[in-house]
């Protein structure tokens, strides 16, 4: 057997090998890609039911922000009515 004939045999063999790897993972990746698929499926469920309640609790402090801002508002107006009041008074 030459050298060149070791070679072509070595690199045969490595082909073969490569051919043979190649078709286990084309036979393994339907199923990996499944499984991922399955598992993402479920974390974008609690991602999305959680970016639901967080977004519910946003509003309900907007709600409420929203409510004390008249509320301060409310009461700056009346005190600008009793200033206002007051000087009246001092000016008359």
């Amino acid at each position: 057997m030459t050298a060149d004939a070791g070679r072509e045999g070595r690199l045969d063999l490595a082909i073969r090998r490569l051919e043979r790897a190649t078709a286990a993972l084309e036979q393994r990746l339907p199923h990996r890609l499944a499984e991922a698929g399955a598992s993402a499926d479920g974390l974008f469920d609690r991602d999305r039911a959680q970016l639901a309640a967080d977004l519910d609790a946003a509003r309900g402090r907007e709600h409420d922000l929203t409510v004390a801002g008249e509320a301060a508002s409310a009461a700056l107006a009346k005190a600008i009515v009793d200033i206002q009041a007051v000087h009246g008074e001092k000016g008359a």
